[in-house]
């Protein structure tokens, strides 16, 4: 049935809340980090444990999370719950960095999608920025008409990568493959660290692992917009996360089969190196449209997400009234224009990459404050009704706000610069943020 004018569908289903949530996390990570976990824990056992590991840390935040979405199911992502909980000045500094980084990360996967197009089509070869340009505003036009498209397009896309990327994976564990060899004298093999050492490889490998995870957020933006909200995030955060970790490690095995951990250690790119060995001069053509597909439903999922920040921030007065403005078919306009525009002005000036760099600090602050408003919604309102109760209360949200308060330490002490400068726009927000609430 037709919804009112100027109202969000609630129309939404499980399927589009996996389909988000992969969309949104399985991207270059996989195809990438392998090589620096490698390089920190070369022996098959912590490697493998480690992906474990990063998953359940991600389970851990998916069912925390999860609680808090199905009491306030509302649309707009982590700054929604951080208003719900903690008030509106904190959520005033989620909404903004999130947005900011949500519009970079779509401009930043259309640009590489740009530069791999470019071999597989040589009409657009030489022309990154505008070939990325082109698709975000394919996608800007396909999800105007409204959600229900976004919904049909994220459902396809995602399923098109996880079955390219199981069908990569499936093709590296039963086909032949000549064993590289290893046995130069200039090898050097790594050695498995012990003690202190082999504690701070693990964590480094953990940190890139959980990088890799990273998307698992993805249903939370459309909570007022799902049919069953209280079912239906749940089922979509932990059945996602569990989905993932199931892809990664199908393709972790398929590549220790074909390359061995002492070549993967260190390797920017081992899905490549694999391709190579699996298909030979084709590895690279094979490996190419694997990432095109893979990098299409990761676009189509961020361009959908980020017009809901700035729609939820309209409504709570922090952005003109005209971005809470929804059309038909569901689709917050206004608010998806002005991301579409921020996108491609990330492009034309190939900042993209300074503003995720800058606003990283802000990423895992977003976290510790969404963890931190689960702990306050449960002290301030122990009786509320919660559809969805995390299990083994205080522990899982427990170990999912520690993690986060050590990522941010973590942060600082890798980026420090740019910590800086996000700290202190921190500190500058508030006197706009009390000029706009007055």
């Amino acid at each position: 049935m037709p919804s009112e004018r100027g109202s969000l569908l609630k129309i939404l289903g499980v399927a589009f809340g996996l389909a988000i949530l992969v969309g949104n996390t399985i991207g270059m990570g996989i195809l990438r980090t392998p090589g620096e976990v490698a390089a920190h824990v070369p022996s098959v056992p912590l490697y493998m444990g480690v992906w474990v590991a990063g998953a359940l840390y991600a389970l851990l935040g998916a069912l925390t999370v999860a609680e808090l979405a199905a009491m306030h199911p509302r649309s707009g992502g982590q700054y929604s719950l951080v208003s719900a909980t903690l008030g509106p000045y904190p959520a005033f500094i989620v909404g903004w960095g999130d947005w900011l980084s949500t519009c970079g990360s779509v401009a930043a996967v259309a640009m590489v999608l740009g530069e791999y197009v470019g071999p597989l089509i040589p009409a657009f070869a030489g022309h990154e920025s505008l070939t990325a340009s082109a698709v975000i505003v394919i996608f800007g036009v396909l999800q105007w008409s409204g959600i229900r498209i976004g919904d049909l397009a994220q459902q396809a896309t995602s399923l098109i990568k996880a079955f390219a990327l199981v069908a990569l994976a499936v093709v590296a564990l039963v086909v032949t493959v000549e064993p590289a060899s290893t046995a130069a004298a200039t090898t050097v093999v790594p050695v498995v660290p012990g003690g202190v050492a082999l504690f701070a490889a693990l964590i480094l490998a953990l940190q890139s692992a959980i990088y890799t995870y990273d998307g698992w957020t993805g249903p939370i933006y459309f909570g007022e917009e799902l049919r069953d909200p209280a079912r239906d995030i749940p089922r979509s955060m932990i059945g996602g996360v569990l989905l993932v970790l199931a892809i990664y490690l199908l393709l972790n095995a398929a590549f220790l089969r074909i390359i061995p951990i002492e070549d993967m250690a260190g390797d920017p790119f081992v899905a490549a190196s694999a391709a190579v060995r699996l298909f030979g001069q084709n590895g690279d053509l094979v490996l190419r449209i694997v990432m095109v597909l893979s990098l299409v439903a990761s676009v189509n999922a961020l361009v959908l997400m980020a017009s809901r920040i700035p729609f939820a921030m309209s409504r709570d007065k922090f952005l003109p009234p005209m971005f809470s403005q929804v059309n038909a078919g569901g689709t917050p306009v206004p608010a998806h224009i002005l991301s579409i525009l921020v996108a491609l002005v990330f492009i034309a000036t190939n900042t993209f990459e300074t503003v995720i760099s800058l606003l990283a600090f802000m990423f895992v602050t977003s976290y510790t404050l969404t963890f931190s408003g689960f702990f306050a919604s449960r002290w301030k309102n122990p009786d509320a009704e919660r559809p969805f109760k995390v299990p083994a209360y205080p522990l899982v949200p427990g170990l999912a706000l520690a993690g986060s308060a050590a990522f941010m330490v973590a942060a600082i002490v890798s980026d420090r610069a740019n910590s800086l400068i996000a700290i202190g726009l921190i500190a500058a927000s508030w006197p706009v943020y009390r000029s706009i609430r007055r």
